[in-house]
């Protein structure tokens, strides 16, 4: 499951989404989770899944890959779902012993999933599409009006893209720590989710220590290049808005007020 985490990291291909201002994609991140919590019902969210698919066909990012990281979502979802269904109250449709099921809570249950299964694929599109370098840039730029009061927004920025450097690496470093693991004996596949989950303790103290390793390597490499942070240092490509951004910015504010007509207007 570890395997098929794919937020955090890069699809390399020329496309539409690729070219686009990494502020672009940080603001349609942002709108298309916003439009998630806002529309509710069936049409809101045949809406919503009309513009993914959309945005998938103009990044050219194959499906199969985006649908692969809902396989390490599956956990989540299935208890999302499954206290939705058990603890909304309404009408009773279902009941054995102390489980209640009502129309409510499948309602709210099926909702939750689809919901959480957009936010993911969703949120993947800008990491998929953005390098971590224009993701930083993008990032700082964004949030610059902070700076006003005194928020150290490239320090934030280059945190956030560090982390997401790093899932990649460290999930390649559990694949190699669990192959190492397997020629020894150690079985990952077999028996329940219990025993699955003790099976992966052997794999956190190697995983940590190779962590903080390469933390430290990061940090001393850093110094020695005399990383000061973001006073003073300038851009080899400036962040700048073209033809194609605007019209971005202009189909995510259509989108966004169409989610909320219907939303208002549609039951």
């Amino acid at each position: 499951m570890i395997r098929d985490i794919t937020i955090g990291q890069y699809y390399d291909t020329d496309s539409v989404i690729h070219r686009l201002d990494p502020r672009v994609k940080l603001a349609f991140t942002l709108i298309y989770i916003v439009s998630l919590f806002v529309g509710h019902g069936p049409w809101c969210y045949a809406f919503a899944f009309a513009f993914l698919v959309f945005v998938i066909v103009l990044s050219r990012v194959p499906v199969k890959f985006m649908v692969k990281g809902l396989r390490a979502m599956l956990v989540i979802l299935i208890i999302s779902a499954l206290f939705n269904l058990f603890l909304v109250q309404g009408e009773v449709i279902f009941s054995w012993w102390i489980f209640r099921i009502t129309r409510e809570g499948v309602r709210m249950a099926v909702m939750m999933v689809v919901r959480l299964v957009f936010l993911v694929i969703g949120s993947s599109i800008m990491t998929l599409t953005t390098t971590p370098n224009d993701l930083t840039d993008g990032l700082e730029r964004s949030l610059r009006f902070l700076r006003v009061i005194k928020v150290p927004v490239h320090e934030i920025a280059m945190m956030m893209s560090i982390a997401l450097r790093f899932i990649p690496i460290l999930i390649e470093e559990v694949n190699k720590i669990m192959k190492a693991q397997i020629a020894r004996g150690a079985d990952f596949d077999t028996g329940g989710i219990i025993k699955k989950a003790k099976a992966m303790i052997p794999l956190l103290i190697p995983l940590f220590v190779s962590a903080f390793r390469r933390a430290s390597d990061l940090a001393l490499a850093m110094e020695a290049r005399c990383y000061h942070g973001g006073d003073g240092r300038t851009k080899l490509h400036p962040l700048k808005y073209g033809r194609t951004d605007i019209i971005a910015y202009i189909i995510l504010l259509l989108y966004l007020g169409g989610m909320i007509t219907m939303a208002v207007l549609l039951p």
